[in-house]
């Protein structure tokens, strides 16, 4: 057995031993607590309850660029006075430094920022032992990239909000994922209201269009193309659309990107330009079409008033009347095309009767209307005239017609009404522009579909139409205001769904009253000859043949000519006897220009009246050196004939 004190030898060797351990364990502790530290990418900074560092990492370190010396002194006091110039507000941390230490049981968290750009997050909260605070852990974080991509990634998404086109991507359900500014202003939905719905249900009418394209785009990774989409209010939309397939780092789908540009206006603008394009070219077709129509009519007028002063009996008479009647029509409808397919409303401005062009009018539509339209004349004993041009005159009240017949399929009734008013700048009748006074209103009713409120505020739009493709150009109504503005008046419209619209047209009246019918007396007495020559040239052998006739049945003697270059001829060898010339101007050989430039070149005081089937020749016979001033459109009365001839006749110093 040991003795007592071998007993407290060996205790005393145990305690040794035992402390020895423990500070090994603490040791083995320290390091791996430093190597802990050193280790992360966070700034540690240990501060006791006197303010006294008492533990840091190197990263630490690295971060705030503090002098070893500085640490080596363990007061935070120094450290923090080293670092201040760094920081873009170093008030601010100081001042939350200070309430930290004043507050040891509070967390917080902020953002620092660096004059030289640099970002950290700042961490700190309490170290507690056994309850009691007994000191800080600082940790800090530098977060510059990430804040500088977080900044690229918000400019990315300014950028693309500032897009005009529509940026959306989604998933390959169809899924919205992402969607822009651009698409809020195209579609209408907000991007709270669009994410996590699906595409094909938010902008699609037809899904299975939409599930077709997408199989073809999904098989392809890729398709553009113009689709029809709907807005949030149900507007149809054209879009051009640009899909392309995102893939992940492994190459696999994982979503689709769209870029859709709204092309509605464009689409439609180009039809506009389309339609465009295809009256020019009417206008055209319908410039070679009237001039062999007027060559048509042309005899036909002329050769009445030769008749007319030989028919005794009134049935020839009527029938004569009749004839005149269809020939005058069908000049002014000729005319009528042409003004509508050049877009031309300068014209010839003279003193129309409204009963008269209604009388017209009321020919025309009943001749040629449905039957199950009945028509209701409303006129007054004495209409006041307006000043204007009777062709576009009657295309103005004809589309007006042409529009209510459209609008009643099944039969109707279509009312005319003439009313002489007096507007004052009190009326409600008229718009802001109108001027007060005297004016004759044309009302054109029918009791037809009627006009919904708001297509009436577009009817008047160049091309605009609710008619079927091919069943209107949208020019109708546009070419009515446009004529009505020349001449100086204004449309009113009144119409109501299933009950019918009535047109209201005004125009400003002269002081003169006609009445309801022309008056049809004696035949007019028209100026006749004096045995004077008269040089007739024309290519076409009938106006040749009828205007020779007319001329030498009111007295005068005529030599003819079918083309320029005969012309010159006869005027070199007959010039003296020659009073005046008629001559055509569109002719083969020689042109009306080229022949009479050298008619003026033979004698210049010449008396020549220039006739043409259009009237752009007649503005180039005006405008060129040779002042012609005289012009009869063709076909022209015998009577137009013999006072213009008379006219030029008679003219001193022509």
């Amino acid at each position: 057995m040991a003795s007592k004190s071998e007993q407290s030898g060996v205790d005393e060797t145990s305690r040794e031993s035992e402390t020895q351990r423990t500070a090994e364990d603490n040791v083995r502790a320290l390091a791996l607590l430093r190597g802990t530290l050193d280790s992360t990418a966070d700034g540690i900074l240990t501060i006791g309850i006197n303010r006294q560092i008492l533990a840091f990492n190197e990263t630490f370190v690295k971060m705030w660029r503090i002098p070893p010396g500085i640490l080596a002194a363990k007061d935070d006091r120094l450290a923090i006075q080293c670092v201040l110039d760094q920081l873009q507000t170093p008030e601010q941390f100081l001042a939350k430094v200070r309430y930290l230490y004043d507050h040891l049981e509070e967390e917080s968290f902020d953002i620092l920022d660096f004059k030289d750009g640099r970002v950290f997050e700042r961490f700190s909260r309490p170290m507690m032992v056994g309850g009691r605070p007994l000191g800080r852990v600082w940790s800090f974080r530098d977060i510059t990239e990430r804040k500088h991509a977080q900044e690229r990634i918000a400019e990315q998404a300014e950028l693309l909000d500032q897009a005009r086109d529509a940026i959306i991507v989604r998933d390959l359900n169809g899924k919205i994922l992402s969607w822009n500014k651009g698409a809020e202003r195209i579609y209408g939905w907000t991007p709270g209201e669009a994410m996590g719905r699906h595409i094909g249900y938010l902008i699609y009418s037809d899904i299975e269009k939409f599930n077709e394209i997408n199989r073809q785009f999904l098989s392809q990774g890729g398709w553009y193309g113009e689709l029809q989409h709907l807005a949030k209010d149900r507007r149809e939309l054209t879009i051009e659309a640009r899909w392309t397939l995102v893939r992940d780092k492994e190459g696999r789908p994982k979503s689709a990107l769209a870029i859709n540009t709204d092309i509605t206006e464009k689409k439609k603008i180009e039809v506009q330009f389309m339609r465009a394009q295809r009256m020019e070219s009417i206008g055209t077709l319908a410039g070679g079409i009237a001039h062999d129509l007027n060559n048509i009519l042309a005899p036909i007028m002329m050769s009445i008033e030769i008749l007319r002063q030989r028919a005794t009996d009134p049935q020839s008479k009527a029938i004569l009347e009749s004839i005149a009647t269809s020939s005058k029509r069908g000049a002014d409808i000729v005319r009528q095309v042409l003004s509508f397919a050049r877009g031309g409303l300068e014209g010839e401005r003279i003193e129309v009767h409204t009963n008269d062009l209604i009388a017209d009018l009321e020919i025309i539509i009943k001749d040629t209307f449905p039957k199950n339209i009945h028509f209701e004349f409303s006129l007054p004993a004495e209409s006041w005239t307006i000043l204007g041009d009777p062709t576009q005159l009657h295309q103005v009240l004809l589309n007006l017609c042409l529009n209510a017949r459209d609008a009643m399929p099944e039969g109707g009734i279509l009312a005319v009404r003439v009313e002489n008013a007096l507007l004052d700048k009190h009326s409600t009748a008229a718009p802001g522009p109108a001027k007060p006074g005297r004016c004759v209103i044309i009302s054109i009713t029918d009791s037809g579909s009627g006009i919904s409120s708001v297509m009436l505020d577009k009817i008047f739009e160049p091309f605009f139409t609710t008619k079927e493709v091919g069943k209107g150009t949208g020019l109708g109504l546009s070419t009515v205001l446009a004529i009505v503005k020349s001449h100086d008046g204004f449309v009113n419209v009144d119409s109501e769904l299933g009950k019918g619209s009535t047109f209201k047209v005004c125009f400003p009246a002269l002081d003169i009253c006609a009445g309801k019918r022309k008056e049809t007396g004696t035949l007019p007495v028209l100026p006749r000859g004096k045995g004077e020559t008269v040089l007739v040239v024309d290519d076409e052998a009938s106006v040749l043949a009828v205007t020779s006739q007319t001329l030498e049945a009111f007295g005068y003697r005529t030599l003819t000519a079918t083309n320029g270059a005969e012309a010159v001829a006869l005027y070199v060898q007959r010039g003296e006897e020659i009073s005046a010339v008629l001559s055509d101007m569109v002719m083969p050989v020689m042109d009306g220009l080229a022949t009479i430039r050298a008619l003026k070149q033979i004698d210049p005081t010449v008396k020549i009246i220039v006739a043409s089937g259009s009237a752009t020749s007649g503005s180039i016979a005006r405008d060129s050196e040779c002042a012609i001033r005289h012009f009869l459109n063709k076909p022209y009365t015998a009577a137009t004939l013999l006072k213009t001839l008379r006219i030029v006749l008679d003219e001193a110093g022509y």
